[in-house]
Formats: C-alpha cells, structure tokens, sequence
C-alpha cells in the first residue's frame, strides 16, 4: 500500500469540500423515476478522497456504489438526478459546470475504469486507434496521440506495444484488455481514477498484475483513487480508507485496516464473516451469512435501514435511524450509524440464508469421495486434447487431458487465463469436439464429442453454470418464464413430453429463486433489466431447476458479492449432500476453490501439471506454477519470475520458460515425469519432491495460512 507521507487522517464526516479533495462528495442524494415516482437509491452520502489517496467502496449488488461513481462523473441515467448536496472533483463544482466545462473536466481531471474491458473498448477499431482518441480528446495532435500511445502502453507495463496497438480488441487477453482500459483513462493524467470492479473474472495472477500496476501508476503521477469491488482482499491491500454502503446509505468509514480489523458497523462485520477463511472447507460447516435482502430502491423506514436483517436489532433501531457516530481509532477517526456500534464485534454468527443451510454437524454424511470404498466415476476424460486453427497458425488448448469426477464430489479447476480450463468445460458439454484419440464417457459409457448427437436424459445429466449469465439467459424473457422452460425440459427428458402444467411448478419456481437470494419481486423481471449479480443466481437457479447429475460451474462466483457468495457456496454444498450431485468447479479464487473442491486439478498452457486431494494440492509439495498461483493470492502482487503465459513448441516443461526453480537444459529439453506425492497427489515436474518441500519451505511463511 502506497500511502503519502503527508497523509493524516480524514474526517469521516464534513460540510464542505477542502482544497486538498480529489473527490468530495457532501450530503449527496440522487433519485430513480421508476413507474411514475421517484426513489432514492443514494441518501445522505458524504465521503472526501484525498489527492494521492486510494479510497475503497464496499457494499453488496444494488447498494449504490456504481451509482456513487456515476453520480460523480454526472453519467446518471436520464431517469436520475441529484436531488440534493454537493459535488466536486479537483476543486470544480460538477453540479454547476455546463457541457463544455464537464466535458474539459471529463477529458483532464477524472477517468473511470468499468468492470468489463471488453464492453469498453470498440471491437470495429484497432487498439491504435482507440488510445489515439484518447489523446486527441486530452488536446494531442494525431501525430503526437500515435507516439504517446505507444509510451501509454510501455508504461502500463505491456511488452509489445506494437503488436498490441495493431490488433483489435478480440486479439488480446481479458487482462491485456483491461490494460488497454487502464492505459486509455490515464491519456489524461487525470487527478481522480474511478476503477469499478477492475478485476472481476480476472485469474490470480493477472489480477495481481493489474492491482500491482495501478499502485505502482498511482504513486508515480500522485492521482487519487476510488477503488469500487466487492472483492474485500482488493480492498485490503490497495486502500488506505474504506467506506462500506448499505442501501444508499454510508453506513461505516474509516482506516482500511480499523474498518477491517474493528469494524463497528453489523452490516461490516457480516460482509467480512462471509469470506471463506483460509483452511477451511464444506466438511467444517457452511459459512455464515447475512440474512433477509436489501430493501427495495427508495424504501422509507422509520428506524435503521439495516434492522430487519442484523441480529443486534431491537425497539431501538426500528424507530430511530442511527446518528453517524464518530470514535478514534488506531489509523485515525472511524465513522458508524450503529446505535450499538461498541459491540458490533459480538454479533452471534449464524447462517440464516433461505434453505436452512446451518453449520453441518460431524454426524453429517460426508460427500461420496470421502466415504469407504471405491469412489464412482460419473464423468471422465480420457486423453483429450483440442488444437484451434491449421497449420503454422494452429494452437493447442489442450494437450493430452485426463481427469475423472466423482460422484457426489467438487473437482476444482484452477490456473490462468488460457491455460484450458474453459475449452476443457466446453469440450465436456459437447460445444468443442477433441482432436481424434481422446474421448469423453459419462458413467463409464462414451459420450457424442456434439451436444446435439447426446440423448436428452444425457444432456440433462450434464448442465453448466457460465461465468457471464448473458451466455445462458434469454433478455427478453422474465425470470418466473426461464425457469419454467427450465423445468419443462426436465419433464420432456423424463419423458412426459406432452405433460400439462405441473400444479406445484409455481412453489418449485419460488422456491429455486429463493434458495439463490432472488427476491419474489423479480419473478416478473425481464433478464435484461437484472444487475450481473441478479442475473447470476436465476442462471443457477435454471441449471438446478433440470435437476442435473453434474453440473460444470465455470467462474459461477467471479460477479457477486461476498454475501451473495457464501450463499450460492452453501447451497452448492447443500445440494451436494442431498441429492449427490458432482461438480466440475471452475474459478480463480483459490479461497473458494479450497472451500467447496475435494480434489483439485491444476491446469497450465492446456497439460495438467498437478493433481491431488484439496488438502494435499494447498498444504504442498506444490508444482513451481501451483506455488506461483498461491503466491499471487498471499502476497497480492505477482511474483518476481512471473511472466506472460506462452505455448510451449520445445519438448521439455511447459512451464520451464518462466519456471523459478528451473534446472536448465533438462526443463528445456525433456518432458518431466508424474511424481507421485502419495495420497493420490501428483506433480509434473523433474525436481525431487524431497527438493522441492526443501525449496518451498523457505516461501511457505509467505503462502496463506492453511
């Protein structure tokens, strides 16, 4: 964390702006004209960026973050306005400037960074093209803009600018892209970077280079920062304050790590008692969560906004809103609307989600794969591989994959982005078919490499769960119809292809969406008028609606926040216990991985390079690109020898060219063999796993705690 030395501590509360604000928001209220009246979706909102500093925003889906950042920038949506208080960035009163004046301010002081690059970027125009109008719009002439591209994009750290600069959009990584992003909003060496959610489906260790370069950017030009995300650990490790929103409302405020540390706000401390701890997994119990779900937008209480869902509520905080309460605390003032924000720390845990998913007893019957006796094999591959294009342009995605997935467990697929995880997902769907000599069998029998040439029943016994819902959600029909398909195509696989409406279809509908945290008031709601989180939990719910034998999870948590998370993990799990359901889960959090697999299979540039029980795969020895990914994740910067991703054409490791206990020639040249660490955990790699436990042992302080 890069914090100024002539920070002190801020205010959490205030009147006015101050010249040193790079952003200051006081007394901001801003209203949505929904069905003919207005709500508000940000009441009251007061918070100050210094210049130079990093200020992190935390909040469930629909609290009003996106809509804080929106508001600064005055990009509301034409239904909105700002009904009351102040705004100013750099010492400009946004609300008072006119077009031209916000359009200077927009293309000089304050860039933003959105959630998805790929929707920020124009996928009909070269990369050259687009940093060039960045420029151009900063005041540069075409020729200056060209010349400055290419130092923008040396600058954020990207090794060929001028392959990049000629490719267009689809041509580059997701995390190549988000550079690009980054490299547009800093044309204008803005006072104020806005980043909302930067690093969502991003894998461990390119999100730890991006982080690592927007604080490194950040201390070199002196800008301040409002970090947006609902990826607490971001927040840890790259801001000095936080402010925590609930429903519009700043609710808590202070010192990154007194907020974290202490928190005096129960909506805070039940965000962070969401997160799965390091170590644990779904045999320990489920995790806690929050219970109840937001408020509906522009909804008046008499009392506090967040007593119907916190378990410190009484008389009290139903009939009197909270005043914000203001206390010294060890990195400087903490700010919290609490009438009881002193024992905040106490509140009972408890897991109160919809379902019943409570903490699972010893006495619980574990899953299939820990039981005596031989576990079935429901779903394997043998030997596949899956190779893109022809000839000089051909790209092996997968080389020689085998893996098998057991009844009634979690496989846990981990590694980069293009390392073949998601080929391997599709591949098994029947959407990619393998090169000859591989083949797919579920429960022992061959599968058609097509989905359309697979039986219904064998296409119901196999759904997916897509990182991005829009892949899987029709937008214009409403959720209570996409369910109903869903369960109609259950009843045609069963084979009551003519059956009449199922009387209890509509309870069998309600109660999906509940058990996902889909508010009964959506049942109506078209796909397209959800937010990503919203559209997330009805995918789930449509894939379990088919009640599948397997289901193949691929990033099914990369877009929600931390409570909505530990909601759809107890789920998985309790759905897992109860109906032996197997999952194939993809994902680049390792902390989830740890919390939900019972195996895990370790992917890079499209070969398995380690395999193993969960355990054994985190507690090590580790393959070096195993120890490389849990290094990303603990230390959250990518580490020394960490380098861009290659197919490897030598016959050696694939991993040797950027490998940091490589041996030389024998990497290079000879491919190694599969070391087996016993307990079923093995590891491509020639280094003896005696040298390897040896050489790791000096880094394990550094790994997390397991």
């Amino acid at each position: 964390m890069n914090r100024p030395a002539s920070a002190r501590p801020a205010l959490a509360t205030f009147s006015a702006p101050r010249e040193d604000d790079a952003l200051a928001l006081v007394g901001l209220t801003v209203a949505y004209r929904m069905r003919g009246r207005e709500r508000d979706v940000l009441t009251d909102v007061s918070l100050r960026i210094r210049r130079g500093e990093a200020y992190g925003l935390v909040g469930e889906s629909g609290c009003g973050k996106s809509t804080v950042a929106l508001a600064a920038l005055r990009y509301l949506a034409r239904n909105a306005r700002v009904k009351a208080g102040r705004i100013a960035i750099a010492g400009e009163d946004v609300l008072a400037l006119d077009a031209d004046g916000l359009r200077t301010l927009r293309a000089n002081a304050v860039s933003m960074v959105y959630q998805d690059p790929a929707g920020a970027l124009n996928p009909t125009l070269t990369i050259a093209r687009q940093l060039s109008e960045a420029f151009e719009a900063a005041g540069a002439d075409a020729s200056v803009a060209r010349s400055r591209s290419h130092a923008m994009l040396e600058r954020v750290r990207i090794a060929d600018p001028g392959r990049v600069l000629a490719s267009y959009p689809h041509q580059l990584s997701g995390g190549m892209q988000q550079r690009v992003v980054i490299a547009m909003a800093l044309a204008s060496n803005p006072a104020l970077l806005i980043l909302d959610e930067p690093t969502t489906g991003l894998d461990a260790t390119v999100e730890a280079e991006v982080l690592d370069l927007i604080a490194k950017l950040r201390a070199e030009l002196g800008m301040a920062v409002l970090l947006i995300s609902h990826d607490l650990a971001v927040i840890g490790r790259m801001c000095e304050r936080v402010g925590v929103l609930y429903a519009g409302r700043l609710v808590e405020e202070g010192a990154t790590r007194d907020v974290f540390e202490h928190a005096r706000h129960p909506y805070t401390v039940g965000l962070l008692r969401c997160l799965p701890a390091h170590g644990r997994n779904k045999h320990a119990g489920a995790l806690d969560t929050i219970p109840g779900e937001l408020p509906a937008p522009g909804a008046s209480t008499a009392g506090c906004i967040y007593a119907p869902r916190c378990r410190l509520a009484d008389a009290r905080c139903r009939e009197h809103a909270p005043p914000p309460h203001r206390m010294t605390s060890a990195h400087g003032e903490q700010m919290s609307r609490c009438h009881y924000h002193e024992r905040a720390m106490e509140l009972p845990f408890g897991n109160l989600i919809a379902g019943g998913d409570g903490p699972q007893s010893a006495s619980e019957t574990p899953s299939t794969s820990t039981r005596e006796g031989a576990p079935r094999v429901v779903l394997r591959a043998r030997d596949v591989s899956r190779t893109f294009g022809h000839g000089a342009n051909a790209v092996r995605a997968l080389d020689g994959v085998s893996i098998e997935l057991h009844a009634g467990e979690t496989l846990g697929l981990v590694g980069e982005s293009g390392s073949g995880k998601t080929t391997l997902a599709r591949l098994l769907l029947g959407l990619h078919a393998p090169d000859s000599g591989g083949a797919v069998e579920l429960d022992g029998k061959p599968l058609h490499a097509h989905v359309a040439r697979r039986r219904a029943e064998e296409r119901a016994a196999l759904r997916v769960v897509f990182q991005h819902p829009d892949a899987s959600l029709n937008r214009a029909l409403p959720v209570k119809r996409l369910i109903s398909r869903a369960l109609a195509r259950r009843r045609e696989a069963a084979g009551a292809v003519h059956a009449e409406h199922d009387a209890t279809e509509d309870s069998r509908v309600a109660g999906l969406l509940e058990a996902v945290r889909v508010p009964a008031r959506y049942l109506a709601a078209r796909a397209r008028q959800l937010s990503g989180g919203l559209k997330q939990r009805v995918a789930i719910a449509q894939a379990f609606a088919g009640e599948p034998r397997i289901v193949i999870c691929d990033e099914p948590t990369s877009a929600l926040d931390v409570s909505v998370q530990a909601a759809i993990l107890n789920l998985l799990a309790r759905l897992q216990r109860e109906r032996d359901v197997s999952y194939l889960f993809i994902s680049h959090d390792l902390d989830v991985v740890r919390y939900l697999a019972d195996r895990i299979v370790v992917l890079y540039a499209g070969r398995v390079v380690e395999s193993g029980p969960a355990g054994a795969v985190f507690d090590g020895p580790w393959h070096p690109y195993t120890e490389t990914l849990l290094a990303a994740r603990a230390l959250g910067a990518p580490p020394a020898n960490a380098a861009p991703r290659t197919r490897n054409a030598q016959q050696g490791c694939v991993f040797s060219a950027h490998c940091p206990r490589r041996l030389g020639a024998l990497c290079d040249e000879t491919a190694p063999p599969l070391a087996d660490a016993g307990g079923d955990h093995r590891i491509l790699c020639h280094i003896p796993l005696d040298e390897l436990r040896a050489q790791q042992s000096a880094a394990k302080d550094t790994l997390p705690a397991t």
